[in-house]
């Protein structure tokens, strides 16, 4: 059976490039292949193919603490999860994040399940303990941080209507699973954020939070 109209993939294991070409000129590439006895994987096209890691193009650990990073910080009040911290990590590293800071009860680095979901991003995010967030709070104001909180609270500005200032460094504030922020720290924050929710539940799981939010800063900064 012949398929003169398809395309083929030959994918050589001697080479990382795809040659993409007609049926009869693949069998004769083949026949040469075989004379000289290179092995080789024969694969139709695939649409939109799935990409190998290897093919994504990420720095190393190494390389990425040299590259600039975002003028963005996250504070982690009191978390309790381990696991949410971890994906704190992988969620901030994926969007470089300038460091996080990690208050009262948040569990550090290193622990195993932190690394569950982390997979690996604590070696290359820079991170700090700090025992009292509001105390945190207070300076990184005084150094000229602007410090929002992400909080349900009276006369919080909606994320799709808050609007970002290149020229600033933020501080994003996320609470307990249960408790959420402080109110202390709530109330020295320079701005309140809600993330908009048309369900029934009253929350985000906070790692969520984290992605949300992060991701919705990182857009309306590259697009400013």
């Amino acid at each position: 059976m012949t398929h003169k109209n398809t395309e083929f993939v030959l994918a050589l294991k001697l080479t990382a490039t795809p040659i993409y070409c007609d049926l009869s000129t693949i069998w004769s590439i083949i026949g040469k292949l075989e004379r000289e006895h290179l092995p080789l994987n024969f694969l139709p096209r695939m649409k939109h193919r799935k990409l190998k890691n290897s093919e994504l193009g990420r720095p190393s650990p190494s390389e990425y603490q040299k590259k600039s990073k975002s003028n963005v910080i996250i504070v982690l009040d009191n978390v309790r999860s381990l696991n949410n911290v971890g994906s704190v990590f992988r969620t901030a590293e994926a969007l470089m994040v300038n460091k996080i800071y990690l208050c009262g009860i948040t569990a550090t680095p290193p622990h195993k399940d932190i690394q569950k979901t982390a997979l690996g991003a604590t070696e290359s995010v820079e991170w700090e303990y700090r025992k009292d967030t509001l105390e945190l709070v207070q300076e990184l104001k005084n150094s000229g941080v602007f410090v929002v909180s992400v909080e349900q609270a009276e006369n919080a500005q909606m994320l799709d209507e808050f609007e970002v200032d290149t020229t600033l460094t933020y501080a994003l504030v996320f609470g307990n699973e249960v408790k959420g922020v402080q109110q202390d720290v709530v109330s020295s924050s320079n701005t309140v954020i809600e993330i908009p929710q048309f369900g029934t539940k009253h929350s985000f799981n906070i790692s969520v939070s984290v992605g949300v939010v992060l991701w919705d800063l990182f857009s309306k900064m590259k697009s400013s």
